[in-house]
């Protein structure tokens, strides 16, 4: 059953690989993604470019755990060489652009939900999602649908992290501050420097050192990134606006974090969104441990993914290489895909099969 299961999700990849499917415009992924579920006789939803399916002997009455991956991609950068859009095969390596970056995870995702599909008596419902807009932190993907799909207890995320477990994920907060000051003639002894008076809260944002650290991330880090003040040489600034860019670790939740930044500094702090989350996943839980026991290794995911829209326990795995992600000629290896889909098996295996 694993082999045609994996010879089946060689062939849907090459499919998706051949549709373009950039964020927003995954229309054809979504159909072919929805085609083949319905023609092995999965029940299939869908809102926009999102498809979702849940296990044949669904019971409200279990938890459910979800498995998620996206199908859109980003936009091939110059340097390929290679029709994007071309899904060869050459020393074992399948060539085309979201390959490795999401759709190896994908298919292998389908493909373990498959394999658990038909069976009774499991401890957990499945639901399999396959979602749209994770290249750009869209509203239309896994957002989106997160309301229909039910209540969750923990999901595994696929991204390429070759198999290893990402058991955290930070966060982002983008902050625009404005300070306000007085414009006055440069020359006199006139106005309010809004330049000066940002000067300190920026040296607060350089210094300022929270008093939780993460122990997969270690101290939560702020950058002040952008700044604006001024039009011309002779005018002192009424205006001066700053950006920080905040990686929350999983020690904090954004809006903690944000409480702490306005408590101590007087600029006008706007978030840009506070919808990027830093996840998170005990190193006790049972599918950590079964990773583990396989012989996988946990870290620290540096990248964002659809992990930040979570708001349950979430481990992030997957066939392919987060290095490989985004490059020209991006490709996947055929036996990453393939070991892959048995690794997400006997990853869910005790932990599904019995509580």
């Amino acid at each position: 059953m694993i082999t045609q299961l994996q010879e089946d999700s060689i062939a849907l990849l090459k499919q998706l690989i051949s549709l373009p499917s950039f964020s927003k415009e995954e229309v054809d992924t979504a159909d072919a993604i929805e085609q083949f579920l319905q023609a092995r006789v999965v029940k299939t939803h869908r809102k926009k470019n999102n498809v979702w399916a849940y296990n044949l002997h669904y019971d409200a009455a279990k938890p459910t755990l979800l498995l998620n991956s996206h199908h859109d991609t980003v936009k091939p950068n110059s340097g390929y060489t290679r029709d994007p859009y071309r899904p060869d095969v050459e020393e074992g390596k399948l060539y085309g652009l979201g390959s490795n970056d999401a759709g190896g995870c994908l298919v292998s995702l389908i493909a373990t939900f498959l394999y658990f599909y038909n069976q009774e008596n499991l401890s957990y419902n499945i639901c399999l999602a396959a979602t749209a807009e994770e290249e750009i932190s869209g509203v239309n993907g896994l957002e989106y649908v997160l309301p229909d799909l039910g209540e969750l207890e923990f999901a595994l995320v696929g991204e390429p992290t070759l198999m290893n477990l990402a058991i955290a994920e930070r966060g982002l907060l983008v902050l625009d501050c404005t300070v306000h000051g007085k414009a006055g003639h440069a020359a006199r002894e006139e106005g309010d420097n809004a330049i000066y008076k940002a000067l300190k809260d920026i040296e607060w944002f350089r210094d300022y050192r929270f008093s939780k650290v993460s122990e997969v991330f270690g101290p939560l880090k702020m950058s002040v990134t952008i700044i604006n003040a001024g039009s011309q040489h002779n005018v002192v600034p009424a205006l001066c606006s700053f950006t920080v860019d905040v990686r929350v670790t999983d020690a904090y939740t954004n809006e903690e974090v944000l409480k702490i930044i306005k408590n101590n500094v007087d600029c006008d702090v706007k978030p840009r969104s506070t919808r990027l989350k830093p996840s998170s996943i005990a190193k006790d839980h049972a599918i950590v441990q079964s990773g583990l026991a396989l012989g996988r290794t946990t870290y620290g995911s540096p990248t964002t993914s659809d992990q930040a829209l979570l708001s349950i326990p979430s481990v992030k795995v997957g066939p392919g290489d987060s290095a490989r992600s985004h490059m020209a000629d991006e490709f996947i290896y055929l036996d990453e895909i393939k070991e892959g889909i048995e690794l997400y098996i006997d990853l869910l295996k005790p932990v599904i099969n019995g509580r």
